[in-house]
């Protein structure tokens, strides 16, 4: 038998390829562009905040170093004792960050502040759901005891509003648009921390803050020396003026926040060491850290204090008061004055400044 072979199908003959005009194509790549372009101004012109940001770098003065007395003998338990401190020489924020600076910090990293995050249900087990959406601390005026009681376990002028974060203070409905010289505020520590690292920058210690502060003085009450806020119609910071926590009065010029530079600065050419805006420091919280202090350069205790006024989480030290601040409840605007917060807690009135190692 022969031998038996395949023979292979022919197959069809292909189609011709269709030919496409080349003409829609420049048009199609001008479309899809436009639409990129719309679509980006859209989103870039919907976000206020980023509108005001301001790339000239932060104005910074030289501290020269020193010794000073730090905290007094003859304030609350946390403040004492006054102790000698050594200080050496570096360089501060002449202003606290304002909404500028931190926009652009924001622009250019993408960054998402704590108050923009929603909390995680695991590390705050036993919160109200209600919490646990991105919000933030907002001081709402009203009539109210000082110290209680209270229905709340906390002053009942403060609010967990939703929504509220560096872009809007006060909550959604309110914004920073045509503020850009104001301080930023809703920061919480991290925020801080993160916005000084990309600056090259760091936050300051209790002492270097507490220093500059004094501005050169020697255990003076105010920022600016002796003379009380007001006397004579002369104010030197943004303090709180009429009933706490009802009204306050403005009479200094500003109802809540103003921009930096309103007032006078002190004797280191420094703004708004005294009120406007707590700042953030990079120590962490001991209400009896100076009985421990060394003298040169403190950075503080390795780690917070627990349990202090019933927060459950170590805490990092605040400085300087905020518009908040009057004589009858919160006369923490003295330079000698200590404050603390967690450091993912944000408010309406806390922003922070940075300093620099001096070359």
């Amino acid at each position: 038998m022969g031998k038996k072979t395949h023979t292979q199908k022919p197959n069809p003959a292909a189609p011709p390829a269709r030919k496409f005009p080349l003409w829609w194509i420049l048009p199609t790549v001008l479309l899809v562009g436009l639409v990129a372009s719309v679509l980006a101004i859209n989103w870039y012109s919907g976000d206020e905040a980023l509108r005001e940001a301001d790339n000239t770098p932060p104005e910074m003065v030289l501290i020269p170093g020193g010794t000073f007395w730090m905290g007094r003998n003859d304030g609350p338990a946390d403040e004492q004792p006054a102790h000698e401190v050594t200080i050496a020489p570096f360089s501060m924020d002449v202003t606290e960050v304002t909404v500028g600076q931190f926009a652009a910090f924001v622009k250019a990293t993408g960054y998402v502040t704590v108050a923009e995050r929603d909390p995680d249900p695991q590390k705050y087990p036993d919160a109200d759901p209600f919490r646990l959406k991105a919000g933030s601390a907002v001081f709402v005026p009203m009539e109210a005891p000082l110290h209680g009681p209270w229905v709340t376990p906390y002053p009942p002028w403060w609010r967990y509003v939703p929504g509220a974060n560096w872009r809007h203070p006060e909550g959604p409905k309110t914004s920073v648009k045509g503020k850009k010289n104001y301080p930023a505020v809703q920061i919480a520590w991290e925020d801080a921390e993160a916005y000084a690292k990309w600056a090259g920058k760091r936050l300051p210690t209790e002492a270097e803050w507490e220093y500059a502060a004094r501005g050169g003085l020697d255990r003076k009450p105010y920022c600016w020396g002796d003379e009380a806020p007001g006397v004579g119609g002369k104010w030197y910071a943004n303090a709180y003026q009429g009933k706490f926590p009802a009204e306050d009065t403005g009479a200094d010029g500003f109802i809540g926040l103003a921009p930096v530079k309103s007032f006078p600065p002190n004797g280191y050419g420094l703004y708004d060491m005294s009120g406007n805006a707590w700042e953030w420091c990079s120590d962490w919280y001991d209400p009896s850290y100076y009985a421990a202090s060394p003298k040169d350069n403190p950075r503080g205790p390795p780690a917070g204090a627990l349990m202090v006024d019933g927060e459950k989480q170590p805490q990092r030290v605040r400085r300087g008061g905020s518009f908040l601040c009057d004589n009858d409840y919160c006369r923490r605007y003295v330079p000698s004055a200590r404050d603390k917060n967690p450091p993912d807690s944000s408010a309406n009135h806390t922003g922070f400044r940075c300093v620099k190692d001096a070359k």
